[in-house]
């Protein structure tokens, strides 16, 4: 089908509201200085982080199950997921005392699959299959229709997104008045089409930011183009919102309500982790940074604004944030890799380090093996730089001293076979 009349109404998402208050409570909507200061802006994020399964996922996934006839789920339950909306589904199943199998990419971070485990103990079974959410999506309905269970949709059901559409309702409750701007997470869009039809109705004037990330940006895409495309391959790196194929119903909903997307390099969402946990003390994943993130991509149009975050999640795995900090410093322009050529005889590394490197720079990484009956070798060289500014003054000192170098950092496949 490729129209869906459907958009999520007050009344539904209330009623799912009523039905999710036998399990959670309200996440708090906090004023952050931090943010604020920066931006001119007040800024206030909406907690989904300290949501009991640690992301808003449980909301649409509680919803919908209990939106299912006893009768029907005492067969089981089926669901696919990167991380988030597992932990809901398996909380669920829990709670309710029924037994699901989750189907989860391979490349989920462990911390997640440990997480699921916990939350739905003897209740559920664990999938591990294919590389990407889809591939574990297709496994999961697959699955389904021979054994007659039900499948749990992450984002694209009426049900999935009136349960997230309950953040939108509490975000009004909670405000004084309306906000200016609301930033949401996408990768589905169940979270934007659930929220972002609840706003609209309520506050008519309010700019709907919705967010992914620009190596998975398929509502946008979607959008742009006036169709649901399937994008042929993703960056999985920010694995909460890594979908090729924005969902059908939250694909109408979401050309409906959103005034912009915006799709934010991976980079830029490894930058707001750090500046999260160090200026804020908040822990927040890759999918859980989208929303504050992209605020720097609209600082102007903010400044003197009231402005909304939706912080989706904070499963993030702590061994994942060396990986982040280098994303997050070549992004910002802080660490540039070299390939150089250097002559093969003593001391020429040293006259390198002595002549080249600045009193500011760091050498963090050399890879260098000497060749036998060769005039020069070349060298991987990594410097960390203190300012986006001191990378010019590198690059003539090199050129000054007259080093033969290929700079890599814009190089992909060579990047990435390298480093």
């Amino acid at each position: 089908m490729s129209e869906r009349k459907y958009f999520p109404s007050v009344k539904d998402i209330e009623n799912a509201a009523e039905i999710l208050g036998e399990i959670i409570e309200p996440t708090p909507l906090m004023k952050n200085n931090n943010l604020s200061g920066k931006y001119g802006a007040d800024v206030y994020l909406k907690r989904e982080d300290l949501q009991i399964v640690r992301s808003y996922k449980i909301r649409g996934a509680y919803n919908k199950i209990r939106s299912i006839s006893p009768d029907v789920l005492k067969y089981g339950i089926v669901c696919a997921s990167a991380g988030n909306h597992a932990q809901g589904v398996a909380f669920s199943c829990n709670k309710l005392q029924i037994m699901g199998s989750i189907y989860m990419p391979t490349t989920t971070p462990k911390q997640k699959i440990e997480q699921v485990k916990m939350f739905g103990k003897d209740y559920i079974d664990i999938v591990l299959t294919g590389d990407t959410f889809d591939a574990a999506n297709n496994a999961a309905t697959e699955y389904a229709q021979k054994s007659g269970k039900t499948f749990i949709p992450p984002f694209d059901d009426p049900k999935i997104i009136e349960g997230q559409g309950t953040i939108g309702l509490e975000l009004a409750r909670q405000c004084k008045e309306p906000l200016d701007y609301v930033f949401i997470p996408i990768g589905g869009g169940g979270l934007a089409a659930g929220v972002g039809g609840y706003l609209r109705q309520i506050w008519p004037e309010v700019k709907l930011i919705g967010v992914e990330p620009a190596g998975a940006a398929c509502m946008k895409t979607a959008i742009d183009k006036g169709e649901i495309v399937e994008l042929p391959h993703i960056d999985k790196f920010v694995d909460g919102a890594a979908v090729k194929k924005a969902g059908e119903y939250t694909y109408e909903v979401c050309r409906k309500v959103l005034d912009d997307i915006v799709a934010v390099p991976e980079g830029a969402v490894c930058s707001t982790i750090i500046e999260m946990y160090n200026k804020s003390a908040i822990v927040v994943e890759p999918a859980g940074a989208l929303s504050s993130a992209a605020l720097r991509f609209y600082a102007d149009k903010i400044k003197g604004k009231r402005v909304g975050c939706i912080v989706s999640g904070s499963n993030n795995d702590i061994t994942r944030m060396e990986e982040i900090r280098e994303k997050s410093l070549l992004f910002e322009g802080l660490k540039h890799y070299f390939i150089v050529n250097f002559p093969q005889k003593s001391g020429a590394i040293l006259s390198f380090v002595r002549d080249v490197i600045g009193p500011g720079d760091d050498l963090v990484y050399i890879q260098y093996i000497k060749k036998t009956n060769k005039e020069d070798g070349p060298a991987l060289i990594g410097i960390e730089v203190a300012s986006k500014d001191d990378y010019v003054a590198l690059i003539n000192r090199m050129k000054a001293h007259n080093i033969t170098y290929e700079y890599i950092n814009e190089n992909n496949k060579l990047f990435e076979i390298l480093i």
